[in-house]
């Protein structure tokens, strides 16, 4: 019969692995997947050592950390694509990215991008690319999406939702509906105007401030 003695390592090893797997989720998220492994076994309290026997490699620790919510983010892509209204659906998609990528950095590379060394989602990225280029088509279609839209343009939404600088993840979460719903009516092949989430109070971006700011 195993003794107290002999429950507590593995008692203390489960409550590791657990705070090292919290702490990369909230690091990750925040910093993108370029947190080191130093950095976050830093933040969660434990040896660098500690955290390699947990996970071997960085590829190891960013699997176990995104595989429930890559699988969440393709059922969400697959629901888009059974949505009879092909507008709907591609607009969906549009404005669930951008607040994807406003609450978690990690995720999207994850999601979008072909990360070396971690090839176990690349059947995951490949299917959502072909089913982001199947919602543009339909929507192209239908009439609704402008004619001139490539992929590289979702690419360009990416890029520009990820330069959002907030002091909450509410107030990045604000100005991330905001910027989906303006670049939404300008890919519209006929514009809709309709009314924009409200503002939030960001203040003038790091990149804007010159002497006048200071």
């Amino acid at each position: 019969m195993p003794t107290e003695s002999s429950r507590k390592p593995r008692s203390d090893a489960l409550h590791n692995h657990h705070r090292i797997l919290g702490t990369a989720r909230t690091s990750f998220a925040a910093g993108g997947l370029d947190v080191s492994m130093t950095e976050i076994a830093r933040r969660a309290g434990v040896g660098i050592a500690t955290l390699y026997r947990h996970f071997p490699a960085k590829s190891d620790l960013v699997i176990e950390v995104f595989t429930d919510q890559i699988t969440e983010c393709v059922a969400a892509i697959d629901r888009a694509l059974a949505d009879p209204d092909p507008w709907h659906g591609f607009r969906t998609v549009i404005e669930q990215l951008c607040e994807l990528q406003a609450v978690d950095r990690g995720l999207t590379t994850v999601l979008l991008a072909s990360v070396p060394d971690i090839t176990v989602f690349e059947r995951e990225r490949v299917r959502v690319e072909n089913a982001l280029a199947e919602l543009a088509r339909r929507a192209k279609a239908a009439g609704r999406l402008r004619p001139d839209f490539v992929r590289d343009d979702l690419t360009l939404v990416m890029m520009a939702n990820s330069g959002i600088t907030a002091g909450s993840e509410e107030d990045a979460l604000a100005a991330s509906r905001r910027l989906a719903a303006y670049l939404v009516q300008a890919f519209q092949a006929v514009p809709e105007r309709h009314p924009l989430p409200p503002a939030p109070r960001l203040g003038p971006h790091p990149a804007l401030r010159g002497p006048h700011w200071r």
